[in-house]
């Protein structure tokens, strides 16, 4: 059966998902490497949806993902009008997915190093940020209520299937939330122009790095219980960064720290 029907009740359902209010639960995701990655991190997916005419290759990729393992799902075929008013792609590849969110996730307290983000609008700047704490098999983020949505279809689709490895925790008040850990022996590291300090000056054991909003910084409460403030040297006439570059030069201080000989 072919849906047709942008009316049709699992469609609408779909289309919800597009709006945040919408993705307490659940989220889409598109286009076959994320799905296949999907698979692949044994995500919970709901179910996949199939431009009608779309064809399953028969291969197996780098990740094992054959056709026959698709059939574990429910697949529904759709018309290609109402394909395109469920994408969020120019040049769709004809294939998505609902995808349900992990499950009372709770930050790790015996993790060595943790991202803070506060107030970051950017969705490519989020979804970067995922996947550089990715590669650095750092498992958790923390960002504050007005962070963009980090199951936007933008910043899936930047993770490029890291937000499946990466917990992403999001709290009503980062203040608060710092507060506590602190509690728990971390300490708080802020970037600031307001300081000589710089980002190679402190070890970054049990740090959270809190990373603030790209034209504001971060914020003045957020400031006032920090334990440090540095910044990144600048040996050109730049004077600040793009927020995911600053923070993929901090993630990899600790790597370096921590791992290179």
């Amino acid at each position: 059966m072919v849906i047709s029907s942008k009316e049709n009740e699992t469609i609408k359902e779909i289309r919800k998902l597009k709006e945040k209010k919408y993705r307490t639960e659940k989220y889409i995701i598109e286009g076959i490497k994320m799905i296949e990655e999907a698979i692949s991190e044994k995500q919970d997916i709901e179910l996949i949806v199939v431009k009608e005419g779309f064809e399953f290759k028969e291969h197996q990729n780098e990740k094992g993902t054959r056709k026959n393992e698709y059939l574990n799902f429910k697949i529904v075929t759709v018309t290609e009008n109402v394909f395109n008013i469920l994408t969020d792609v120019e040049t769709p590849q004809g294939i998505l997915a609902v995808v349900k969110k992990k499950e009372n996730m709770a930050i790790d307290n015996n993790a060595d190093y943790i991202v803070a983000l506060e107030g970051i609008q950017d969705p490519g700047n989020l979804g970067t940020i995922i996947r550089t704490l990715d590669s650095a098999n750092i498992k958790q983020i923390i960002v504050s209520k007005n962070t963009v949505d980090s199951y936007s279809p933008k910043v899936v689709r930047s993770t490029m299937g890291s937000i499946f490895r990466v917990n992403v925790i999001e709290t009503d008040n980062l203040t608060e939330t710092l507060n506590k850990l602190k509690e728990d022996k971390f300490e708080i590291i802020v970037t600031s122009l307001d300081t000589d300090n710089s980002i190679y000056d402190i070890n970054y054991a049990k740090k959270i790095v809190v990373i603030g909003n790209e034209a504001n910084g971060v914020s003045k409460q957020i400031q006032e219980i920090a334990d440090k403030k540095v910044k990144i040297p600048m040996l050109g006439k730049t004077e600040s960064l793009n927020a995911s570059v600053a923070t993929g030069i901090m993630i990899y201080e600790y790597v370096r720290q921590n791992y290179v000989n």
